[in-house]
C-alpha cells in the first residue's frame, strides 16, 4: 500500500498535517487514521468521484492569456488541510483586528486624512496609488463601513508562523470554490468529517445576505439586493452566478441597471424594480462611466451619484482598492497603532518598498533572494520570484524598478508551509496559502476555514489558479 504517510516526507517545511514521518499533528489524527484504513484503489476511486462531482457542478474558472477564455476545472485534491481551534482562534482575532483598523483608515484617507497630516504613513504612497479615488474624496458610506467582504491571503513559515501576505478588499474572489469544495468532501470522507467535529462554512450566503441588507436606508424592511457582474466572460462568472443563487437575489449585468429618478432600478418582465444594495463584482473604473472611465461598457451611468445620496448601496464602495495596494499594505503595523492603539496581532511579512531609496538599494542588490511585486498585479502576476529566476529576469525587473520604484515591493522568500496532495500512487507535500473571508456588517464575521490554495508544481510557490494552482477543503476543529 503506497498511500500512507509512513514514508511521507516533510522536507524541513512546516507541515499542516504531518509531524514527522507517519506521526500526524494532534488535529489530523483522526484524519490519517480513516485514510490509512483505506486501500489505495478506494482513495483514488474517492479522488477521481470529487473531480467528477467538480465538473459536473461546472465548478470552473477562466484563464487569460495564451489560452484565451479558456474554461478549465478548478484542480481540487481530496486530502483536507486541518486548522485547529487554538490556531484559528488567533488567526480570527487577528483578522478582525485588521479589518477594523482597515474601515478606520480607508474613512479618514478620504475624509480628514488625519493619519497623512500626523506624518504616521507617507502622504505621497497613499496619493501617489493608482487605487487612489479622488472622486471618493468626502463621500459618506452607508453605516460608515467601506470594506463589507474582503479575502486576505495568509501564509505559515517554517517556524510556524502566520503572516498576513496581502489584503484583497476591492472584488475577492474564491468563497464560491470554499462552499464547493465542503460540498464535494463532505460526501467523499463523510466518517473522517463527521469525526474531526468541522465547523460548518454552509451558513455563508445566508451572512453575506445578511450584511447587504444592512446596509441598505432604515426605513426598508426587504430591500432588494443584486449582484452586478461584468459578464460571462470574466474568470469568476461562476462565483457570481452562484452566489446570487445562493443568496436568492437577481444576477444582473450594467445593462439591466439604469438611473431613474434619482434611484437605481432594475430591468425585468414587470417593469422597472428599484434597487437598494449592489453586490458589485467590476472594478471601481468600470462601474460608472460618467464617474470613472467613460469608455466603461460595464457599470450604470450615474451610479456614483445615486451612491453618494445615499439611495442606494455598494459594497464593497468604491475607493477601498486603496487598502489592496502592496506598497500601503506594508505601512499596516503603523495604521492599526494608529487607529487602534494596538500592536498587529497578525504580523505582516517583511516588506521592502521601492520607493524608498534605501530600501530599493537594498532590493536591487539582492533580486536573487527576493520575491518582488507589482503594487497592483494579482494573479500572480507582474511577480519576480528571486531564488527561481534566471539572470535575465533579474535585470529585467532591476529596470522596471528603477523606472517605477512606486510601483514594486519586495519580500523575503518565505518557505511556505506545505500539506500532502495525493500525486498518482503516493502523497506528496506541496506548498500552500489560505485565504478566509470576513464579512463587515452589523459586526466583523470570519467564515471559519476559506479557500486554501495549492501550488500543485513541485517546489512551486505560487498557488494562484491562473498559475496551475488548486484547491483544498479547509477544516477548522471545533474547541
Amino acid at each position: 500500500m503506497a498511500l500512507n504517510f509512513k514514508n511521507y516526507d516533510t522536507e524541513n517545511f512546516y507541515d499542516e498535517l504531518i509531524e514527522s514521518p507517519g506521526v500526524p499533528r494532534s488535529g489530523a489524527r483522526i484524519l490519517v487514521e480513516r485514510l490509512e484504513t483505506l486501500d489505495d484503489a478506494d482513495i483514488l476511486g474517492r479522488q477521481k468521484a470529487a473531480e467528477a462531482a467538480m465538473y459536473n457542478m461546472g465548478i470552473t474558472f477562466t484563464v487569460y492569456g495564451s489560452d484565451e477564455g479558456t474554461e478549465k476545472i478548478f484542480p481540487f485534491d481530496i486530502v483536507p488541510r486541518i486548522v485547529e481551534a487554538k490556531d484559528w482562534e488567533y488567526i480570527e482575532r487577528g483578522l478582525k483586528q485588521r479589518i477594523l483598523a482597515l474601515n478606520l483608515f480607508i474613512d479618514d484617507i478620504y475624509h480628514e486624512q488625519k493619519i497623512l497630516k500626523d506624518k504616521a504613513i507617507p502622504e505621497d504612497i497613499i496619493l501617489s496609488a493608482t487605487s487612489f479615488r479622488s472622486q471618493c474624496v468626502g463621500l459618506d458610506v452607508p453605516r460608515g463601513i467601506w470594506c463589507h467582504i474582503t479575502g486576505t491571503d495568509l501564509v505559515r513559515d517554517r517556524d510556524g508562523q502566520h503572516y498576513v501576505l496581502e489584503d484583497n478588499l476591492r472584488c475577492p474572489s474564491g468563497v464560491s470554490y470554499v462552499l464547493e469544495n465542503r460540498h464535494v468532501l463532505k460526501r467523499t470522507l463523510p466518517v473522517a468529517f463527521e469525526a474531526s467535529k468541522v465547523r460548518a462554512v454552509d451558513d455563508y450566503p445566508a451572512r453575506l445576505l445578511e450584511t447587504l441588507q444592512f446596509l441598505a436606508p432604515d426605513h426598508l424592511s426587504s430591500p432588494t439586493v443584486v449582484v452586478l457582474t461584468p459578464g460571462m466572460y470574466n474568470s469568476a462568472y461562476f462565483e457570481h452566478s452562484y452566489l446570487a443563487q445562493q443568496m436568492g437575489v437577481e444576477l444582473v449585468e450594467g445593462s439591466d441597471l439604469v438611473v431613474m429618478d434619482g434611484f437605481v432600478h432594475m430591468r425585468t418582465t414587470r417593469g422597472f424594480q428599484r434597487v437598494d444594495v449592489i453586490y458589485r463584482r467590476i472594478d471601481d473604473d468600470f462601474i460608472d462611466p460618467t464617474t470613472f472611465r467613460a469608455d466603461s461598457v460595464l457599470g450604470v451611468p450615474g451610479l456614483i451619484d445615486v451612491f453618494r445620496k445615499g439611495r442606494v448601496a455598494l459594497a464593497n464602495a468604491p475607493g477601498t482598492g486603496i487598502a489592496d495596494d502592496k506598497a500601503v499594505y506594508a505601512y499596516l503595523p503603523q495604521i492599526v497603532k494608529y487607529y487602534l492603539d494596538e500592536d498587529m496581532i497578525l504580523p505582516n511579512v517583511p516588506t521592502y518598498v521601492c520607493a524608498d531609496n534605501k530600501e530599493r538599494e537594498y532590493v536591487l542588490a539582492n533580486l536573487d533572494k527576493l520575491v518582488v511585486k507589482a503594487t497592483n498585479e494579482s494573479g500572480g502576476y507582474g511577480m519576480l520570484v528571486g531564488p527561481h529566476s534566471t539572470k535575465a529576469q533579474q535585470v529585467e525587473f532591476a529596470e522596471l524598478i528603477r523606472k517605477n520604484p512606486r510601483n514594486y515591493i519586495a519580500q523575503p522568500t518565505l518557505a511556505l508551509s506545505r500539506a500532502p496532495v495525493l500525486m498518482g500512487d503516493h502523497f506528496e507535500g506541496r506548498h500552500i496559502d489560505l485565504r478566509p473571508y470576513i464579512l463587515y456588517g452589523k459586526d466583523i464575521y470570519v467564515m471559519p476555514g476559506g479557500l486554501t490554495r495549492v501550488a500543485l508544481k513541485k517546489g512551486s510557490l505560487v498557488v494562484n489558479s491562473s498559475q496551475g494552482g488548486g484547491s483544498k477543503d479547509t477544516w477548522v476543529l471545533s474547541k
